[in-house]
């Protein structure tokens, strides 16, 4: 199984457009520190890959992955569809910018489809540019590509729902997913969380099977949001289990034998900063934080 890191930053990125915090004109005055949108691209079988969220960096994450790049065809592409783990407009912008494709697939549960295309409207918009087929993320684990080898399956996390759809729909933990992949030819997996509200027994579950774990880091501790003035709510509050703290992840994720990378870093988080005396208390749990760029195979 191979897959690319083709971003690692919460919603904005670093450095957000509106946002002139230390870590953003930190980020705007040394390139290196630069983090797009969190996501990752996961090939299905040879020439074949699936984005896991579409995010607003979409083109430029194509487009700085050769694996991705179109080609040999003039508008032949690599690109077999996007898997989504929630409906936040982070993850999700970035479907319109396949609209030139002529046709691709779209892994989603039920509540996130059911909001993309009731209250984004989102099969309107496109059907007239592409045609999208909506595939069921479940539960079970099924294959993502036919021809592959690597099985996916989603494990509920939250019920959380985007501002757009707060009041519709049901209260179910499906809104937010986490992903379950694993290589039937290796035996190796991987889970990908990349938004974590609770850690429930099915997390557990799934975390202490797999050999690499990619996870929410988007706060460093609980008070942070309200300590940097962005939110009246703490990370908690907000959906996101912080790093560090009691109810930190970190805690829970240093014991295991997995390789554990956390990812979604908020432009408030000081693991932004590469000098930042948290990296190596991280280190020191034996964590670590996913790059930009950064390839992982299993």
């Amino acid at each position: 199984m191979l897959l690319q890191v083709l971003g690692t930053a919460a919603g904005g990125g670093l450095p957000q457009w509106n946002c002139a915090c230390p870590s953003c004109t930190g980020a705007r005055a040394h390139p290196h520190r630069r983090r797009r949108h969190a996501s990752l691209a996961l090939r299905a079988d040879e020439g074949r890959w699936y984005l896991v969220n579409a995010t607003p960096d979409i083109g430029d994450q194509i487009e700085d992955n050769e694996a991705l790049r179109p080609g040999p065809g003039p508008r032949e592409s690599p690109v077999a569809g996007v898997v989504l783990t929630d409906a936040e407009l982070d993850h999700t912008l970035g479907i319109a910018r396949l609209r030139e494709a002529d046709g691709f697939d779209i892994l989603a549960t039920p509540p996130v489809r059911d909001a993309l295309l009731g209250r984004l409207r989102l099969g309107e918009v496109l059907a007239p540019y592409t045609r999208i087929e909506w595939r069921a993320l479940g539960r079970q684990a099924e294959p993502l590509d036919k021809n592959g080898t690597v099985e996916m399956a989603a494990v509920p996390v939250s019920a959380k729902k985007p501002r757009y759809a707060v009041g519709t729909g049901s209260d179910e933990p499906t809104w937010v997913v986490a992903l379950r992949l694993r290589d039937t030819a290796t035996g190796r997996s991987l889970l990908y969380a990349p938004a974590l509200a609770e850690w429930t027994d099915d997390f557990q579950d799934a975390v202490e099977e797999a050999d690499c774990v990619i996870v929410d880091g988007t706060f460093w501790d609980d008070d942070e949001p309200v300590r940097t003035g962005i939110s009246a709510k703490t990370a908690t509050g907000m959906g996101h289990l912080p790093i560090a703290g009691p109810n930190g992840t970190a805690r829970r994720l240093s014991g295991l034998r997995a390789r554990c990378l956390y990812t979604h870093l908020n432009n408030t988080n000081p693991l932004g900063d590469p000098e930042a005396r948290e990296h190596a208390l991280l280190d020191g749990w034996g964590l670590e934080v996913a790059a930009d760029r950064m390839v992982i195979e299993l």
